[in-house]
């Protein structure tokens, strides 16, 4: 089943000043159609009670809610899919506990992961890290725009089709170079919301990918 997959992902962060609330309400009213509820800090009730107000939200806006790895939430709120962190994780387990109809992505840094999670059943792959970001600190090799061109060039020579989101320290300069390289879309965090005027942050990635 092909899922819509829009080409700007917006993630929720944990931020000591904004709620994950009022960042997905700041990037509907900024026109986002896609939000992605990343938080590391809460218990399981904690986030409920935050994604049931974040899904009417997106309802309103007609925009998609994914939450990130909290599998077991997906089924306990409005949300439409989960984002799978974990490179190695099977998501074929995943797409049996969440069924069909729902959007399943997950995280790659490599073809190989890439090739496994399109075996495996993800609607779309976030690819990266394209630079460095403090919002998700690990250990991969930055990817750069050599790298998603490689990856690109791998997945056509492979007659491969997914939708590829670059992910991970990306700023509205980069938007340009990185959609060259061939990638479906990007996501974004802490450009956005660590910016002065996150709202009018977010309109100017849109207007750069749509």
């Amino acid at each position: 089943m092909k899922k819509y997959i829009s080409k700007l992902h917006f993630l929720t962060q944990d931020l000591p000043n904004r709620t994950h609330l009022e960042q997905a309400q700041l990037a509907c009213e900024a026109g986002a159609n896609w939000i992605q509820y990343r938080c590391m800090s809460k218990s399981d009730e904690e986030m409920l009670a935050e994604l049931h107000p974040i899904a009417s939200v997106c309802d309103d806006w007609g925009a998609t809610l994914i939450i990130t790895n909290h599998v077991h939430l997906v089924a306990l709120a409005d949300i439409q899919g989960v984002h799978i962190e974990g490179m190695d994780e099977d998501l074929t387990l995943i797409r049996n506990q969440i069924g069909e109809d729902k959007t399943l992505g997950a995280s790659a840094n490599d073809f190989n992961q890439i090739k496994r999670h399109i075996d495996n059943g993800a609607d779309y792959v976030g690819c990266g890290p394209f630079g460095h970001t403090d919002t998700k600190p690990n250990d991969y090799a930055h990817l750069g725009l050599s790298g998603y061109e490689k990856i690109v060039g791998e997945l056509v020579k492979s007659g491969l089709n997914i939708p590829l989101i670059a992910v991970g320290g990306i700023e509205s300069k980069n938007v340009t170079s990185l959609l060259a390289t061939g990638i479906y879309g990007i996501a974004v965090s802490g450009a956005i919301n660590n910016s002065e005027d996150p709202k009018q942050m977010y309109k100017q990635f849109h207007q750069l990918i749509f």
